[in-house]
């Protein structure tokens, strides 16, 4: 195995690790989509729209490019639990060895500043942002 592949097998291991999928729901689902790839730098791995209406998001799942993802669908979809769920409601933290960056990433595309970046006591430098529909995205260094 060279190098190469051995950093992309750690990869690929370290986002199958993370454990934890936050699920949300939206009520643009596809423009929340696009938000998060072009504010966060997620990447998206599974869409899947409904069949009768490809507005709809059935299901999703977006990676973050250091790690962990999150999945998300349309609101109010018959039948699915998890849709009835309230929008704008949610809230995210997310590890990234990049704020600064990150944050002008965020702003650039849209997202309203929450909480500013700044240093905390225990050792974390972040930020929160909303996006479009509310939700609060918050980013920092500590990893726990």
């Amino acid at each position: 195995m060279t190098p190469k592949q051995r950093t992309l097998d750690n990869k690929k291991r370290d986002i199958m690790n993370n454990r934890i999928w936050p699920t949300m729901t939206y009520t643009d689902a596809p423009a929340a989509i696009a938000f998060l790839e072009e504010a966060f730098g997620f990447t998206s791995k599974i869409v899947v729209k409904n069949e009768e209406d490809d507005s709809v998001i059935e299901h999703s799942q977006l990676t973050f490019p250091e790690g962990g993802g999150v999945m998300l669908g349309s609101a109010g979809r018959p039948g699915n639990k998890f849709s009835e769920r309230p929008t704008g409601a949610a809230a995210c933290y997310i590890v990234t060895e990049s704020p600064d960056a990150l944050l002008d990433r965020a702003l650039a595309a849209g997202a309203e500043l929450f909480e500013p970046l700044k240093d905390e006591d225990y050792g974390s430098r972040g930020f929160s942002v909303t996006d479009p529909e509310g939700n609060i995205w918050s980013f920092g260094t500590y990893a726990g």
